[in-house]
């Protein structure tokens, strides 16, 4: 009884769980051009969905005063496009005298110049109680960026140009994400009063839509299973990325609270539950290094082709513009 009442609590972790195993199972289903058709079901409507979402559960206001923290902005975006990168690239340079794959360095350094994920980004600070209306702001707009420095940064690292469709970008990311946040956003001021008297599980929804992502994306990793890798690079990968995040994590925390002149106070809706925070925010980290694992594992197989954005068979959502 209480196994199945952790399992409902953790209903999160064990779908993830369920939904790998079930990629694992029946790769066929979720991959491009299959029955799911993800192409369009993740890339646009399931990215749509978690947008709508958000627009219909924060109030405008929330909207707005998030866009005028300009100093938290400008530390993210720096943070994320400029400062991660260049450290990635300086601690590869050790790296690289080991025996690790260097197509996995390389896919390290290709995720390390990735912008800010667009929908887990938003689901994953909303879960912790942080301030889903600038990681919204931040997710979009450092999107966008990326468009246009993410080549730049796999120029100056890695030293090989990229060809991005940037009108095919840009439309996607605004269909997907800034269409569907204004349309929440009207929506919600003629069912203001039922929203706020019903109290919908907004977060539930957002989840559940990202564990269809999770899911595809590991059908369409289990269905190459000849992935020339070694286990032993694989895990170091893997405990490296952990050491990054919790390194990375640990910076942020320290910075945004022995500097509150600079804004970037922690931002938490569970007050008086700092516990509570700290527990869920570890169960993201993890999420997201794992998740990191996957995407430079994919790196890794896409050798020929893994500097090209326009490749024939790489959808934009596929190199992180969407996850």
């Amino acid at each position: 009884m209480r196994l199945l009442e952790r399992a409902r609590k953790e209903w999160f972790m064990v779908g993830i769980v369920v939904a790998i195993g079930a990629a694992k199972l029946e790769p066929s289903v979720g991959v491009n051009g299959g029955p799911l058709k993800p192409e369009i079901t993740v890339s646009y409507i399931a990215v749509a969905t978690i947008f709508f979402n958000s627009g219909l559960s924060l109030k405008t206001e929330e909207l707005t005063s998030a866009l005028v923290h300009l100093k938290l902005h400008l530390f993210i975006q720096i943070f994320t496009l400029a400062f991660f990168p260049a450290t990635i690239w300086l601690f590869l340079q050790l790296l690289s005298v080991t025996s690790i794959n260097e197509w996995l360095l390389k896919g390290l350094q290709t995720v390390g110049c990735m912008p800010p994920p667009v929908s887990s980004a938003v689901i994953l600070t909303k879960a912790v109680g942080g301030n889903e209306a600038a990681a919204i702001f931040n997710s979009a707009f450092g999107s966008f960026l990326g468009i246009v420095v993410t080549p730049l940064l796999l120029l100056l690292f890695l030293g090989s140009s990229s060809s991005v469709p940037f009108t095919s970008i840009f439309s996607q990311l605004f269909m997907t994400v800034v269409v569907p946040l204004i349309i929440g956003q009207i929506v919600r001021r003629y069912i203001k009063d039922w929203l706020e008297r019903k109290k919908p599980p907004f977060g539930v929804v957002s989840s559940s839509v990202l564990l269809m992502i999770i899911y595809t994306t590991f059908c369409d990793t289990f269905s190459n299973p000849h992935i020339d890798l070694d286990k032993f690079s694989l895990v170091l990968i893997l405990f490296i990325i952990v050491s990054i995040q919790l390194s990375f994590m640990l910076l942020t925390f320290i910075f945004s609270t022995r500097f509150p002149r600079a804004g970037l106070q922690t931002c938490t809706t569970m007050p008086g539950s700092s516990f509570l925070v700290f527990k869920t925010y570890i169960k993201c980290h993890f999420f997201c290094c794992w998740w990191d694992s996957l995407r430079i594992t994919r790196v890794s197989h896409q050798r020929t082709q893994w500097l090209s954005f326009s490749a024939p068979h790489t959808s934009p959502s596929r190199w992180g513009f969407q996850c």
